[in-house]
């Protein structure tokens, strides 16, 4: 019996070997998940990046 898995989008089962897929169960899933990360429905958990105090120089304030 071949593995199943559920498909990380739309959680129906589907088979890992020979599924050109995968992870997802088919190329629509694939499509739809490719999407969402281009229109930022997804995003990695990041720390803030520290902010410049008013008034402090940075690298763009310098002329060459």
């Amino acid at each position: 019996m071949p593995r199943t898995f559920p498909c990380p989008r739309c959680g129906e089962p589907s088979v890992w070997e020979g599924n050109e897929f995968r992870p997802f169960c088919s190329e629509r899933c694939k499509l739809i998940d490719l999407g969402a990360w281009a229109n930022d429905e997804y995003r990695l958990p990041t720390q803030d990046a520290p902010q410049h105090n008013k008034g402090s120089q940075n690298e763009d304030d310098y002329e060459d």
